[in-house]
């Protein structure tokens, strides 16, 4: 993967510990817009580790990545901006790029805790490791 096409997409990050990647992982499952009649949450971003880096990417930016042909909005950005600063207030990443603008309302989003996961049905819009 060339350095130039890496940057392009998504906001890359550190890690505190190596094993704070599966903790990201299921957090980002619970974060996503919601679908009160159905009671589903569709998971707006994941995290992509590759050669040794990470980056916070809306799922837009992972079919764009895998060489899609998808329109990534300025809501989708700023979703995922938003997400990626819920992340770093809870200390579980550190952004190594700018991604404060534009940022999606505190509303635009839903998260709910592990402890609510069971009552939801969490549904992803990229699978990773499948093109």
């Amino acid at each position: 993967m060339s350095d130039e096409l890496f940057k392009n997409y998504g906001i890359e990050i550190e890690l505190e510990e190596a094993e704070d990647f599966n903790i990201v992982v299921e957090t980002l499952t619970r974060m996503g817009i919601a679908s009160h009649k159905n009671g589903s949450i569709t998971q707006t971003c994941h995290i992509f580790h590759r050669q040794g880096r990470y980056r916070i990417m809306h799922f837009k930016e992972m079919l764009a990545f895998d060489g899609k042909n998808v329109l990534i909005e300025e809501s989708d950005i700023a979703r995922r901006n938003l997400i990626i600063s819920r992340l770093t207030e809870w200390d579980l990443i550190t952004p190594l790029g700018k991604f404060d603008e534009p940022m999606a309302e505190k509303g635009a989003l839903k998260i709910i805790s592990s402890a609510e996961k069971p009552k939801w049905k969490l549904i992803p819009k990229y699978t990773i490791g499948r093109k």
